[in-house]
């Protein structure tokens, strides 16, 4: 028997998952990765069929396209997200220094501007 559901509480589906395993919602870049890989199959595969007219060749060149624009978006991205998380943790890192040593003797900016004042 599936539990009552109160009024206001949203209802939560089942993730989607591509090929039953790779959970799309979830892992970043997925899907964008995927929407870019069709769209470049579909562009490879109708312009190679448009300029030889063969059929199989042709979908076997979108095949190859989707691959290669799938591959080409998610390793872009992953190291576009990479680089953003290590910004993000030396940012947080700034932060909580700047926090603990504000207004100390242990303080880099006083020190700096005790310096100038000397001069």
């Amino acid at each position: 028997m599936a539990a009552a559901q109160e009024p206001g509480e949203p209802e939560k589906e089942k993730p989607f998952k591509l090929l039953g395993f790779l959970d799309i919602e979830n892992i970043p870049c997925a899907r964008q990765s995927i929407l870019y890989g069709s769209l470049g199959s579909v562009v490879t595969g109708l312009g190679h069929f448009l300029l030889t007219s063969r059929i199989r060749r042709s979908c076997d060149v979108g095949v190859g396209g989707f691959i290669l624009v799938t591959l080409g978006c998610w390793f872009h991205c992953r190291y576009n997200y990479a680089k953003q998380r290590i910004q993000e943790r030396i940012a947080r890192k700034g932060i909580k220094n700047k926090i603990l040593y504000e207004s100390t003797h242990l303080d880099p900016e006083k020190n700096q501007s005790n310096s100038k004042s000397d001069n």
